[in-house]
């Protein structure tokens, strides 16, 4: 592989580059919301027509019960090994809307203490789609030049932000076509520029909906109130003894199947630069906390969690309404980790649930979207490539890191294709995932485009 020619393809179109990627993010393409499904189809299509443009031989739209998966591959040699690229079309929604500095679809390149070079601020630039098309445009350069040292698949769906209903089918019925050595996949993030990090580890995740309801319907609150159990009450006492004084979860058998790393690994995160200031900046948190006796790298890695997600009930409109609500409502993820198993997570916790209730009110658990977590192994040839070519272009070795987030088709990847997965993003966990004024750096744009075709050259040997 000639690297000086595809990296000089790459500085000379860095703009283009640029431009392309803010077409892509232009389109909402909210997996979450009905209204939004031909905005979705059109990123499919707009995905699709990029990697035409790259060079790929097969570029196709395969449809699903829900949103299609772009399909696409370049074959160069058999006897050569195989990579198969998987990222996501799909976002999140904008809200809050009033929280964005500027329209969530309409890209924005803005200058921040951690981005001075700039950064585009938008739904998507981050998750994933900034991330997702540093693959589209490195192998575009790999192929323009005549550089690409081993085949390439891709596999970009339109539904991780709802959890993937379609992609488990899809794989299985197409499991000869997406035969490979090694995936690859950037939807995670960085240390930071000078300290650069593989994920190793990814937290799986339960979700759910919780309904406690007390009567028929709403009551007067001076002819009831101190006589009936109030739901927005129960349901969150039964929420607040979900957790110790220690922020540890009190389901039983909860922790059952956590096992936690080699105390090398433990090392290595605690040592692992970590500026609490910087991490709280972007949020705009007060402070951390957490469970006792652990990091904030081992509480986003290593610990599983469980959070609530939203909560409401009763009357929530202007002025005041004096009433007892007859239902309360919350959501409830999560995060899970090791050998959890979300099914096995999501009936224990819904025996417990039920079993915390007072007499006085009923209770349901309506599970929607799971997935197990997954651990990437450090010894093999495909992890030995994503280190080599990281420490070419960072110019300094890659920390492991256990990552918070949950991709719960990663896990299923190993199951149904028995492949494993390099997890090799280039965001921040500072860049506003999932919340207002979500960005991308541009460095980290670049410096994707830059590594990647240094991971193919180093794996294709």
């Amino acid at each position: 592989m000639n690297d000086r020619t595809t990296q000089q393809y790459i500085e000379t179109h860095r703009e283009r580059f640029l431009e392309e990627l803010k077409s892509l993010i232009r389109i909402p393409s909210i997996s979450t919301a009905r209204e939004h499904d031909k905005d979705t189809m059109q990123c499919a299509v707009r995905v699709q027509e990029f990697l035409v443009r790259a060079g790929l031989d097969k570029a196709e739209l395969y449809p699903t019960d829900g949103h299609p998966i772009v399909y696409a591959e370049k074959l160069i040699d058999p006897a050569k090994p195989t990579v198969l690229v998987y990222g996501h079309y799909d976002v999140q929604p904008a809200d809050p809307l009033d929280e964005w500095e500027t329209p969530p679809f309409e890209p924005t390149i803005k200058k921040t203490k951690i981005h001075p070079d700039g950064a585009i601020f938008a739904r998507g630039a981050t998750d994933d789609k900034g991330q997702m098309f540093i693959h589209v445009k490195a192998v575009e350069a790999m192929i323009q030049t005549g550089n690409l040292p081993c085949n390439v698949k891709f596999m970009i769906e339109g539904e991780e932000e709802i959890g993937s209903p379609n992609l488990l089918p899809f794989i299985k019925e197409h499991k000869e076509m997406l035969k490979s050595d090694v995936i690859l996949i950037s939807d995670t993030s960085l240390l930071s520029k000078k300290h650069p990090s593989i994920t190793v580890g990814l937290r799986g995740l339960t979700y759910l909906d919780v309904k406690v309801r007390s009567a028929r319907a709403d009551m007067h609150s001076g002819l009831f109130g101190g006589a009936v159990a109030n739901p927005i009450n129960v349901l969150c006492e039964m929420i607040a003894s979900l957790k110790d004084e220690r922020k540890h979860i009190t389901i039983p058998g909860f922790y059952d199947d956590v096992e936690f790393p080699s105390e090398r690994d433990r090392t290595l995160m605690r040592n692992a630069p970590f500026d609490a200031e910087e991490y709280m900046d972007s949020p705009g948190v007060f402070g951390l906390e957490g469970e006792e006796g652990y990091t904030t790298y081992e509480r986003t890695g290593i610990l599983p969690t469980l959070d609530v997600n939203g909560i409401w009930g009763g009357f929530t409109g202007e002025g005041s309404k004096t009433v007892i609500p007859a239902v309360a409502n919350a959501k409830i993820s999560m995060r899970l980790v090791s050998k959890q198993n979300h099914e096995q997570i999501t009936e224990l916790f819904s025996k417990h649930f039920k079993s915390i209730a007072p007499d006085s009110v009923k209770v349901e658990v309506h599970p929607h979207h799971g997935g197990n977590p997954y651990v990437t192994p450090t010894d093999t040839k495909a992890y030995r490539a994503a280190e080599a070519a990281i420490q070419q272009t960072f110019g300094e070795t890659p920390v492991p890191m256990y990552e918070g987030g949950s991709i719960p088709i990663v896990a299923q990847f190993k199951e149904v294709l028995e492949v494993e997965t390099i997890l090799m993003g280039f965001g921040f966990d500072t860049d506003g995932l999932h919340s207002p004024n979500e960005h991308f750096g541009l460095w980290n744009f670049y410096k994707g485009i830059e590594t990647v075709p240094a991971f193919f050259a180093a794996f294709a040997v």
